[in-house]
């Protein structure tokens, strides 16, 4: 019988840290926000469905221990360049203070083949503070090959985004993983080269603290340079992999263009490269639609995604789909529900 994950004292803390920081006039809307961290992890009280145990190398249906939101993944995960709201938290903690949102939202997502599931929930804000200082709180829960490789996870996430002018961003965000496994999933008789891929025979479990940094640069109105490092503390494991990379991207009201470059130091025995790029394209006002591509050189696949998504003053909605091509073939769905708290009208003034 799983335990619920919202008996977590972390969760516990959450409107309390909120509200040192950005003082008792948000206090009451952090625990409104923060109870719906709860209810996302009420998702998860019945733990992971069953399923034959995952043919997929568990990099893939780790995702290398990103998180990525729907948009995120839509654009094939190049979003370290023009990311803002929930997933800058995820992509690039400076790009917390890119734009002026109170939002809160929650996210899902399937991997078929490598059987996961996750569920999570954020509150971003960057209206509330008179210093312009922009925080954000994630939480988010992972289900992994339970009759194989049997992965759960529990990853909570603060960071905090600084613009030092109007074209320099900066930000850091700190995380906590709870991870535990059988380790060598049944049905494989050789060991894998990382960690991440299981290569230990007995039970294990990982509860590690790290941190992620990134700057953004907007060399013009609709230029933005980023560089970003997760995981700065090289825990030396491939469930929390060293990965430095950075994106370019150029940005209207309209659309979006980018192109991301990742290295990732630790998941195998040597430097492997994931290359990214993204389209995003805002029809009507209200319907954004997204294109992305990802090359990954570690497992030598390719992968094609695309998405959808609604606006509206008050909330938004986005679907995405990726597909990994090749002998590895698999297919993810990633959901994302948000509420603007700014509608509001909070820090109008």
């Amino acid at each position: 019988m799983s335990r619920p994950a919202i008996e977590h004292p972390a969760l516990l803390l959450l409107p309390n840290v909120a509200g040192l920081i950005y003082g008792p006039r948000s206090l009451r809307i952090v625990r409104v926000s923060a109870s719906s961290l709860c209810v996302a992890a009420s998702l998860c009280f019945g733990g992971p469905l069953r399923a034959d145990p995952s043919r997929l190398p568990p990099e893939v249906g780790y995702d290398y221990s990103e998180l990525e939101t729907a948009r995120t993944a839509a654009m094939g995960g190049a979003l370290r360049a023009f990311s803002n709201s929930l997933e800058a938290l995820q992509d690039n903690p400076a790009n917390l203070a890119a734009t002026r949102v109170y939002h809160m939202g929650g996210m899902a997502q399937f991997w078929s083949r490598a059987n996961r599931q996750s569920y999570g929930a954020s509150i971003v804000d960057s209206v509330v503070s008179k210093s312009h200082l922009a925080g954000g709180i994630s939480a988010n829960w992972l289900f992994q090959d339970p009759d194989g490789v049997n992965r759960r996870a529990m990853d909570l996430r603060f960071g905090l985004g600084f613009p030092v002018s109007d074209r320099v961003l900066v930000g850091a965000s700190g995380r906590y993983l709870d991870l535990s496994e059988e380790g060598f999933p049944r049905g494989r008789n050789v060991l894998s080269p990382s960690v991440a891929s299981s290569g230990l025979r007995r039970e294990s479990m990982v509860k590690d603290i790290t941190a992620d940094a990134g700057i953004t640069i907007r060399a013009a109105d609709s230029v933005a340079i980023s560089l970003v490092g997760k995981n700065l503390t090289e825990p030396g494991h491939s469930l929390l992999p060293l990965l430095l990379g950075g994106g370019i991207g150029y940005g209207t009201q309209l659309f979006t263009l980018e192109a991301d470059l990742v290295g990732d130091l630790t998941t195998y025995d040597q430097t492997k490269m994931r290359g990214m790029g993204g389209f995003e394209y805002l029809a009507g006002g209200r319907y954004p639609l997204r294109l992305g591509y990802r090359y990954d050189d570690g497992q030598k696949s390719h992968a094609l995604s695309g998405g959808v998504g609604y606006v509206s003053k008050e909330f938004s909605f986005d679907f995405a789909l990726r597909r990994i091509l090749g002998d590895e073939s698999a297919t993810a769905f990633f959901f994302g529900l948000r509420y603007h708290v700014e509608s509001l009208g909070l820090g109008a003034e």
